[in-house]
């Protein structure tokens, strides 16, 4: 059986593969992954308890401490203030993210149910990706006596690519699962 390459060393190929497509003279030409943010909202969740518990579960999911993110403007309608907490991020570089995406791309989105692919419209004309996952329960980290509270994320992957077409290549090559 043949052994699947990590997202790290598809990176790596990555200028070889697409070289001719896009014309690169240099390596440092070819696009890189940056970053990758995940984000929860909470909404207006007054509970402690329930942002503890969402705090928790990114935490474990992504090996990395959430950061709380406060409202920046009041909005009367959601009864909301500035400052008042609503989401979770985490910004994730280096090793984590490369580890983080090899989860997401080889169990998590295979979990999923009913999954047919991310649709090519997620990727945006900069060269980014943002996934929208409806329940957390799909990552490993995650245990079945934790499934009273499921919530939704979303995950954008940041690269360094210069327009769309340059990005979904570089997805593409990243083995990232897109609709046929």
């Amino acid at each position: 059986m043949a052994k699947t390459k990590s997202v790290a060393e598809l990176q790596n190929d990555s200028f070889k593969d697409l070289k001719s497509k896009f014309s690169y003279k240099s390596v440092m030409q070819s696009p890189r992954l940056q970053k990758v943010v995940v984000s929860v909202g909470v909404g207006s969740v007054k509970d402690k308890k329930k942002l503890e518990i969402v705090s928790d579960r990114i935490s474990k999911i992504t090996g990395q401490k959430a950061v709380l993110r406060g409202a920046k403007k009041a909005i009367a309608t959601f009864k909301t203030r500035v400052g008042d907490p609503v989401g979770y991020q985490v910004t994730l570089r280096g090793k984590r993210m490369v580890g983080f995406l090899d989860r997401l791309l080889n169990v998590s989105l295979p979990r999923t149910k009913d999954f047919r692919g991310i649709n090519r419209t997620a990727v945006d004309s900069i060269g980014n990706i943002t996934i929208g996952i409806k329940e957390h329960t799909i990552f490993p980290e995650t245990t079945d006596e934790e499934l009273k509270d499921v919530f939704g994320m979303a995950i954008t992957v940041v690269t360094t690519a210069k327009n769309k077409e340059e990005a979904e290549a570089f997805f593409e090559h990243l083995k990232f699962p897109f609709k046929k």
